[in-house]
């Protein structure tokens, strides 16, 4: 990140805290197709999608290069089973079944990659159809167990990414994921985990995406008030079933082609379909753009915790704590992790900003591969999220006795960063 990219975000934040929130976004009339590699700097991509929250699909020449657009697939365009199998056959896998509704998701359960690339070869013998369902291999943690040096390289435009940083900081989980599947595998409705952006890129076969900015969800909520499954579905033109359809704009219909990478929005409700036999790799990301959907996202998960357990708020002793137990089982995340992801995060860029300003090089690009500019971006958002959590009441519950550093301190650090830093 160059410096005048920095002041053009910071002026979009700022007008942004100085309009109404709760807007409902604008289906744009079309996604952007970026054809060539250099056609797009950072700064661009930063300005044009990551600020303003839109989509975009980049051509099949950004991934070209990739290990497994070369190994993972056959020359005819198929996925290379034999190669496959031969490298990853033991390792154990989740696999969805398309064809059971459990809630608004999938049951998973765990086999051999084996197991289900066999499976995989009889579906396809049998013109796409088994007594076992339709099965899809989806959030397998594939670079977590194994390395990912030959299998793809991660875009510049994504290289921002504090959640598999923190992730990988504290070397408990990730957010990356390889998914395949036969023809008519498919994910129902849904948002990205924590408003998370997220990019998808085909290694071979076809995907159709339908896409909804922030808001439209809401008319699709039925009459209890519940987001649809499958936003194909008929039901969904029962006007008793679903009295505000109407006034739902058309989503985007977006048919991403193999190689073809696709960029997902924070807080953009989708459905994604195979159209031909699939693999993709995907990440769920996040940084400055969205730290703060993902607060009120957190904030907005706890209160419905908390609505949920109301009525035993006075007779159940530590009702509050009770409630950041159920919300962290339940979103993977609570005020007290967050906390520790937003420290992570800006411990770091605070010794990046030391370490660029020790040296004199204020413009430069850290040994961490970080900009001094991006980091200077990076803390405003911390800064700013964080003075938001710990005006927050329900954070003022959770016991922070044994925090290293307390939040007002870091907050504190965070200032004293911006403060000399302020003539970068």
């Amino acid at each position: 990140m160059d410096r005048e990219t920095r002041v053009f975000a910071e002026k979009h934040f700022q007008g942004l805290r100085e309009r109404l929130p709760g807007k409902i976004c604008r289906t744009p009339d079309c996604v952007d197709f970026i054809e060539k590699p250099d056609a797009l700097s950072y700064a661009d991509f930063f300005k044009g999608y990551l600020l303003p929250n839109v989509p975009c699909v980049f051509s099949s020449a950004f991934t070209e290069g990739w290990g497994s657009r070369k190994h993972w697939v056959t020359p005819d365009g198929k996925p290379n089973f034999h190669y496959l199998l031969q490298n990853y056959g033991d390792m154990l896998v989740p696999v969805a079944n398309c064809g059971v509704q459990e809630y608004n998701s999938n049951p998973k359960e765990h086999m051999p990659l084996r197991d289900y690339i066999s499976y995989w070869k009889e579906y396809i013998q049998e013109n796409y159809s088994s007594p076992k369902g339709c099965l899809y291999l989806k959030d397998w943690h594939l670079c977590r167990n194994s390395s990912a040096e030959n299998v793809y390289s991660l875009p510049v435009y994504f290289s921002s990414d504090w959640l598999n940083e923190y992730w990988d900081a504290i070397n408990v989980d990730d957010y990356r994921f390889v998914y395949m599947g036969p023809t008519g595998t498919w994910s129902p409705f849904h948002a990205d985990i924590f408003r998370s952006f997220s990019w998808s890129v085909n290694i071979c076969g076809r995907k159709k995406w339908f896409l909804f900015p922030p808001g439209q969800e809401e008319a699709l909520r039925d009459c209890h008030g519940g987001l649809p499954y499958d936003v194909t579905s008929p039901a969904l033109l029962d006007v008793h079933l679903h009295p505000s359809r109407a006034h739902c704009s058309p989503p985007l219909e977006v048919t991403q082609e193999a190689g073809e990478m696709v960029f997902i929005p924070s807080g953009w409700h989708h459905q994604v379909h195979n159209l031909e036999d699939t693999i993709s790799i995907n990440h769920n990301w996040v940084n400055g753009c969205n730290l703060a959907p993902m607060w009120q996202f957190l904030q907005q998960e706890l209160h419905a915790v908390q609505q949920e357990i109301s009525e035993w708020r006075d007779a159940m002793p530590d009702w509050h704590h009770h409630c950041q137990v159920i919300m962290k089982s339940c979103s993977g995340i609570n005020y007290e992790e967050f906390y520790h992801f937003l420290k992570v995060i800006a411990e770091r860029r605070i010794l990046t900003l030391a370490n660029g300003i020790g040296t004199g090089m204020a413009g430069s690009v850290s040994n961490t591969g970080l900009s001094t500019q991006q980091a200077l971006f990076d803390v405003s958002r911390i800064t700013e999220v964080l003075a938001s959590l710990i005006a927050n009441s329900d954070f003022q519950r959770v016991d922070t006795s044994a925090f290293s550093p307390q939040p007002e301190e870091l907050l504190h650090q965070l200032e004293e960063a911006i403060t000399t830093t302020a003539s970068l």
